[in-house]
């Protein structure tokens, strides 16, 4: 079936899908908009991003797909699928298996989608070698009425001097089996907490601000400290804020339920492990040849009958 990727001539077949695709990357669309948007598009002509959008017209229904990728990270995000009333199509694992490669094209080691867990993609991503590894829900916090809440202390901007004690703190909370997907922070992109037991990682574009939070499950006056972070944003400009929280640090969502956020549904978050060729290996040696091995010797042994 032919996968290609997406070009001008395609136009009306994404105008015809704008109303009806599945997103894959939840904080891409909080910030950035609609993936099929003008916006959106202009993003795939520019050779210097990892931005990747492709065609399948195999079946009785054209499909489209977009992968995207950070340089430096290691992983690949799935950016969306469409029309998302064709999620049942047979060719749709084949398309996200080519989104995949592509992402390996980048040198990616994993992909990541994120789904509502009642999602009928469930199915496709499963054949295209997607499993479940977290849940996370995100909490809209934009109406958080403003405080100056005295146990909320400082938020200031990370700095390098503050990414070892981050990374410290990505290690104490991020389960260890998640950490090969989920990689400690290494960008001074951000917000720590005095103590530096609180980390915000921030996504921001023309639409909202999405904050991923590290919290330590020691840490005291949570519900103020929250509260701290989203009242004094800088440059925020009226913008919707976020807090996407993993399951990992679900023990967040009372204290945000508590302070009146709204609730996203319930989202998995799937990875497929891509595997890479490694060209350029070299054979390695059984023994080193700096060191010397001693011949064992073995004698002759009488066996009592």
């Amino acid at each position: 079936m032919p996968i290609r990727p997406l070009d001008l001539l395609d136009i009306p077949t994404i105008a015809r899908y704008r109303n009806d695709v599945l997103t894959l990357d939840s904080a891409r669309a909080l910030t950035r908009g609609h993936p099929l948007g003008a916006m959106g598009l202009l993003a795939y002509v520019n050779p210097a991003r990892h931005l990747y959008a492709a065609i399948s017209n195999g079946g009785e229904a054209a499909l489209l797909g977009g992968v995207i990728h950070t340089r430096g990270d290691t992983f690949a995000k799935l950016l969306y699928l469409a029309p998302s009333s064709q999620l049942h199509a047979p060719q749709l694992p084949a398309l996200i298996e080519h989104l995949s490669f592509q992402a390996g094209e980048w040198q990616a080691m994993h992909v990541i989608a994120e789904v509502e867990e009642n999602s009928d993609v469930f199915p496709a991503l499963r054949m295209a070698g997607f499993s479940v590894y977290a849940w996370q829900r995100v909490w809209d916090v934009s109406l958080l009425e403003k405080t100056e809440a005295e146990n909320g202390g400082e938020w200031k901007r990370i700095q390098s001097i503050d990414l070892h004690a981050v990374q410290s703190l990505h290690y104490q909370i991020v389960p260890q089996l998640l950490h090969p997907v989920e990689p400690a922070p290494n960008r001074v992109i951000g917000f720590v907490h005095q103590g530096l037991k609180c980390f915000a990682n921030v996504t921001a574009g023309m639409y909202g601000i999405v904050l991923t939070p590290l919290i330590h499950p020691d840490e005291q006056n949570v519900s103020e400290k929250i509260l701290s972070l989203v009242s004094n944003l800088p440059d925020r400009r009226g913008r919707a804020v976020y807090l996407n929280v993993r399951s990992y640090q679900a023990w967040l969502e009372p204290v945000l339920e508590d302070l009146g956020a709204k609730a996203s549904a319930r989202q998995a978050v799937m990875v497929k492990h891509l595997a890479r060729l490694v060209t350029n290996g070299q054979a390695a040696r059984a023994v080193p040849t700096n060191v010397g091995v001693q011949p064992s010797r073995i004698s002759r042994m009488d066996i009592d009958e």
